[in-house]
């Protein structure tokens, strides 16, 4: 059992190819990923529960992707106080450009940590960032893995 959990929710189960990259990671680096399709748009209720309890279930961030209109990492930020990370993604008449300023443009008081377009890699490396603060041992991790991404450009 991993000591940190992290949830990947998504807009769409069609998202999940460009999502997996970022459960990859979380588990390489000993993070449990609770990957869940939800949407803002279509099953609302369904956020707000998840989203709303996730601290109590044991999460200790989100990361959220959603395409096009991208609501889904402003949705789950109004349920928690946990970390949000954004994930807008490419697709669409806009290709991503929509999804990232609907994932970017929060509103005061309401922040969430927005990734690059497709960016799923670099939303688990921002969440086990986050856990490293308290973790010495995700802090030689985080070198680590720096170090072979280094050595292999």
């Amino acid at each position: 059992m991993s000591k940190y959990k992290v949830a990947v929710i998504m807009g769409s189960p069609n998202d999940r190819p460009k999502m997996e990259p970022a459960a990859e990671t979380l588990a390489a680096f000993g993070i449990e990923a609770d990957v869940q399709v939800m949407s803002a748009h279509r099953s609302p209720a369904k956020v707000a529960a998840f989203v709303g309890s996730a601290r109590e279930n044991g999460y200790a961030a989100i990361i959220a992707a959603a395409g096009m209109a991208a609501h889904l990492a402003g949705a789950a930020a109004a349920h928690t106080t946990l970390p949000v990370i954004g994930v807008p993604l490419s697709g669409g008449a806009l290709n991503g450009v929509d999804a990232l300023y609907s994932t970017v443009q929060m509103p005061r008081g309401m922040p969430v940590a927005t990734v690059a377009v497709d960016g799923a890699v670099n939303a688990a490396l921002l969440a086990v960032q986050i856990l490293a603060v308290t973790d010495e041992s995700l802090v030689s991790a985080l070198a680590d893995d720096r170090a072979k991404r280094a050595a292999a450009t």
